[in-house]
């Protein structure tokens, strides 16, 4: 899974929001490493649309526009708590790995 829609599905984990807000998540999640544009965000948007990871949970006119809100679904929920438990063993093997390089492994 690429990193933008991990951090989306990371981000629509603690509730329904719209677009412009999953942006701000996903820059705070990320401590600011991570800065969605608009066009990246909802081309992700569309494809965890299809891949039925999230849906449209209602919309809203502001000031004149729709904002519509997009919510994680439980196929969504399972997926990302796949990925989430995927990057935990991959992060335990390297540092396990370079505890070992610390203590006389490789130089």
């Amino acid at each position: 899974m690429q990193e933008p829609s991990f951090l989306i599905l990371t981000a629509l984990a603690a509730g329904p929001q719209h677009g412009y807000g999953v942006i701000a998540d996903v820059a705070r999640i990320s401590d600011g490493q991570v800065r969605l544009r608009a066009g990246t965000l909802y081309a992700a948007l569309d494809r965890l649309r299809e891949e039925k990871l999230i849906t449209e949970d209602r919309e809203e006119i502001v000031d004149g526009r729709v904002r519509r809100y997009y919510r994680l679904t439980g196929d969504g929920a399972a997926r990302l708590a796949a990925e989430a438990e995927r990057m935990r063993r991959h992060a335990t093997a390297a540092a396990t790995r370079l505890r070992a390089l610390g203590s006389g492994g490789a130089a």
